[in-house]
């Protein structure tokens, strides 16, 4: 199955937390063919349906960053130093190609790293540590470089999304431009089915990676009776990842429905109930504490928002080859879309 369009343009676009212009404009752009949409100070972006009646208000989250690099330093050589922008596996880096982005555009670079002759044999199993690395833009000296790139300037791994057999893609930044999408693409499906009992607002949130921040103060404007966060999960086909620790979350399986300690009970039991009478496939797991995702700040703001998340399977997470099969991503939209239309305002969530 294709990439839809919206998809493949969030995931061709350069955006690290905080850096998050070019996604979030993309976003704004295509919900604006169906919904109201508004932004704030932070970046974070809204598209809003309005409802049909007085129906409960569904905000739907998806953060819009992803991880990346910030530049900390250039040296008289012109090669540049970087930080992290999120959490990084310094190995995935070693060899890579980066679209630097300046005030002038975007550069191309690669990631080095000293060659494997000239490490000493008892080093050589060591990790690699980011300050080992660095970005080489081909500049002749610090000169040329400083007046290319600033400090502050971010990168991102070079790549386009590709398209594998069996309905799998694979990316940067599907973690998570795909929640994003889901946001777009379930607030679209209500406005296509002539709206829903109350106002459902799709969230582009920003800054996830680095804190959680967009979700905490789009949570605290919005103020909706219920919020469902979207985020990419661990697929537990791949070698190395444990079923037993995470559940059993195949590619293909469908979204997974997450229930626990800081999620609302009855948002999963209407969830659950719209994904066995719609046959949508879908998969649960479970937390005992956080999630790791925006509803660990959505689910607290003011008096406490009613939240659950939705996981998209996802392989090789925080590398340029994130893979997920499609039909879990539109599957989670068509759920959700289901949700909003149940929302009536005798819908109870009480604990």
């Amino acid at each position: 199955m294709a990439l839809p369009d919206v998809l493949h343009s969030l995931l061709s676009a350069h955006g690290p937390s905080g850096y998050e212009t070019a996604p979030a404009a993309i976003w704004r752009d295509a919900a604006g063919a169906f919904a109201e949409v508004t932004t704030d100070h932070m970046g974070n972006s809204y598209a809003t349906v309005k409802g049909t009646g007085d129906g409960l208000s569904l905000a739907i989250v998806g953060h819009v960053d992803e991880i990346g690099l910030i530049v900390t330093h250039i040296d008289d050589q012109g090669f540049l130093y970087f930080g992290p922008v999120g959490g990084w596996d310094p190995a995935i880096l070693i060899g890579q190609r980066v679209s630097v982005t300046t005030r002038d555009g975007v550069l191309p670079g690669v990631v080095g790293k000293k060659p494997i002759h000239l490490i000493k044999p008892d080093e050589r199993d060591k990790g690699t540590k980011l300050t080992e690395l660095h970005i080489d833009i081909g500049a002749k000296d610090g000169d040329e470089a400083r007046g290319l790139v600033r400090i502050g300037d971010t990168a991102v791994i070079t790549g386009d999304p590709v398209e594998l057999p069996n309905g799998r893609a694979i990316s940067r930044a599907m973690d998570n431009r795909l929640g994003a999408f889901v946001a777009y693409e379930a607030a679209r499906l209500v406005a296509e089915a002539g709206g829903s009992p109350g106002d459902v607002v799709g969230v582009a949130a920003v800054q996830e990676e680095i804190g959680l921040n967009g979700a905490r103060a789009a949570a605290f404007t919005v103020r909706p009776d219920v919020a469902i966060v979207v985020d990419v999960t661990h697929a537990t086909d791949a070698p190395g990842v444990d079923a037993k620790e995470l559940g059993e979350h195949k590619l293909g399986s469908g979204p997974v429905i997450e229930r626990g300690s800081i999620l609302n009970p009855a948002v999963f039991e209407l969830l659950h109930e719209i994904a066995e009478a719609d046959g949508i496939p879908f998969t649960v797991a479970a937390s005992g504490r956080g999630t790791g995702t925006d509803a660990d700040v959505v689910h607290m703001s003011r008096g406490g928002i009613p939240t659950t998340v939705i996981g998209l399977p996802l392989r090789y997470m925080h590398s340029p080859v994130e893979m997920v099969a499609v039909d879990d991503v539109l599957n989670a939209a068509k759920l959700i879309a289901a949700f909003a239309q149940r929302l009536t305002a005798g819908t109870s969530f009480a604990r």
